[in-house]
């Protein structure tokens, strides 16, 4: 299906979707969070996919929301943290507010060494509406997290990475291969062990650490009874690659 803000290709099991406003600085607007939100339903039914890579045309991640449309970019935000695969952020320019919140919703970022990342809102009398007093605190902590919103200032991408906001920064001319190259280490992966795994990190984030130990043993429990446990047994006794139906 053709889009108009963005642009969806599929490469074997990785899904890339690419935010494809370059002029507008790929600021969300309401057609692309309509689509981020299209192209997130039909990922969850292919079963082909087990990763998906969000990147960006131009020079900028997103600058944030089309300030016309405040009200819209949290619901790109909730599409990309519906997806039930393995989400991979390219972030290869600035990504500021619900740029950054796109980003947040991911699993994984890597970031460009030019980036840098903000979450301005305080400084024109809003709040995050995508996720980004709730996500960021999560992945950087609470000290951190309020520094960056109160303060409204961004911080560069080795700042980034020291508090733990993007897992890795490297130039802007090797960003996408080494993007794709976790991703291609992902792809051949067990998709219910990857699904079952970023479940039981990102709901026991919410619980308690008995609570989270219960799910882990209810999901684990679950895997067992999988075709694909069953492959990953006789692959390992027969010494070879296992082959993986999602089953």
């Amino acid at each position: 299906m053709p889009y108009k803000t963005i642009i969806y290709e599929k490469k074997g099991q990785i899904a890339y979707i690419t935010l494809n406003r370059p002029q507008e600085k790929n600021a969300v607007d309401a057609q692309m969070s309509g689509e981020l939100a299209d192209v997130c339903r039909m990922i969850n039914q292919d079963d082909g996919v087990n990763v998906v890579i969000l990147k960006a045309a131009g020079d900028v991640f997103s600058a944030g929301s089309d300030p016309r449309q405040l009200e819209v970019a949290g619901d790109a935000s909730a599409a990309l943290a519906s997806l039930e695969r393995v989400v991979l952020a390219a972030i290869n320019g600035d990504a500021e507010g619900e740029g950054l919140e796109l980003a947040l919703a991911c699993d994984i970022r890597i970031a460009s060494d030019g980036a840098k990342f903000c979450l301005p809102h305080t400084s024109y009398g809003l709040i995050p509406s995508g996720g980004g007093t709730q996500r960021l605190p999560r992945l950087v902590g609470r000290g951190k997290a309020l520094e960056m919103l109160l303060t409204a200032e961004p911080i560069d991408a080795q700042e980034a990475f020291r508090i733990g906001l993007v897992s890795r920064v490297v130039s802007s001319e090797q960003l996408f291969q080494e993007v794709e190259e976790v991703a291609d280490r992902i792809a051949p992966q067990g998709r219910i062990a990857l699904m079952y795994a970023k479940e039981a990190v990102n709901k026991g984030s919410d619980l308690t650490l008995e609570q989270g130990l219960r799910l882990e043993a209810d999901l684990y429990f679950l895997i067992q009874t999988t075709k694909d446990r069953m492959e990953g047994i006789r692959s390992f006794l027969e010494k070879r690659p296992p082959q993986f139906k999602g089953e």
